[in-house]
């Protein structure tokens, strides 16, 4: 399965959602790839700490995702396969292709030689390698979420119970859709997550219950807002490596299980 977890806005838990179920999913048996098309690269330093840090005076960590798009660049150059920019992760079972921050100098040029498929093509090639690919997105509706969507078949939203980020919610879904009916007619919404959540919070349970009313496939159960998630990141460990007793863990092995459940709660678009 290929999972894109997409959000236009910034700060509502795209990389810490996306490490935690491939996490997840690794410790379940499942042999599991996350590709970081993201240039800010957390979900890279999440899994690979100091590794992953690069600087005048250390070098970028290599194979990287960027490097996997610029070679398409080169004039004649003979390609790499994807599966040549995968790195293992001190987790069994968990691989990832890391980001760099060059995907941002280089994503006009891709724009312009029309490799928009090109992530897609890769994946597919993987599907055999791997049961379960997880990808996670830059904040914005741009050339590389573009080929995400492209590449996968189903499609995680976090929402962080905002007012801004509903008024994005729907501007997000209809480009979901427009990607679903010009690119890829394998997509499918399979969620929206709703992350940080207080319980305890009037506007929270207010918002998530106007966007069941809506009929908006909401994902139970909901993540709470807890410290750990800062531990976890801080520690380079996902939470069930980090704390695997903690309550979050648990809601993310619930998520984990209801989407890999064979009721599934997948929302087909049309």
């Amino acid at each position: 399965m290929r999972r894109v977890v997409f959000n236009q806005k910034g700060g509502v838990g795209k990389s810490s959602i996306t490490v935690n179920l491939a996490a997840i999913s690794a410790q379940r048996g499942l042999k599991t790839l996350i590709i970081d098309l993201d240039p800010q690269c957390n979900a890279t330093q999440y899994l690979l700490g100091e590794a992953a840090e690069f600087s005048r005076d250390k070098p970028e960590l290599s194979p990287n995702i960027g490097q996997f798009f610029a070679q398409s660049l080169a004039f004649r150059a003979k390609e790499r396969p994807l599966s040549e920019f995968v790195h293992a992760t001190a987790f069994k079972q968990l691989y990832l292709i890391p980001s760099n921050p060059e995907l941002r100098e280089i994503e006009h040029l891709l724009e312009s030689k029309h490799k928009i498929y090109k992530l897609s093509a890769a994946l597919k090639a993987l599907s055999d390698t791997y049961d379960a690919i997880y990808i996670d997105t830059p904040p914005a509706f741009n050339f590389y979420t573009l080929s995400a969507l492209i590449a996968a078949e189903r499609c995680l939203i976090p929402f962080d119970c905002d007012a801004f980020s509903r008024r994005a919610l729907y501007t997000l879904l209809e480009n979901v859709d427009e990607t679903c009916k010009d690119h890829n007619a394998e997509l499918q919404v399979e969620g929206i997550v709703i992350n940080q959540f207080q319980p305890r919070a009037a506007l929270p349970k207010k918002l998530v219950a106007e966007l069941k009313a809506e009929g908006l496939p909401i994902l139970d159960p909901p993540l709470s807002a807890s410290v750990i998630m800062r531990e976890s990141h801080q520690r380079c460990l996902p939470l069930i490596s980090c704390a695997p007793k903690h309550k979050l863990t648990s809601e993310f092995e619930a998520l984990f299980d209801a989407l890999n459940s064979d009721q599934g709660g997948v929302k087909a678009l049309k």
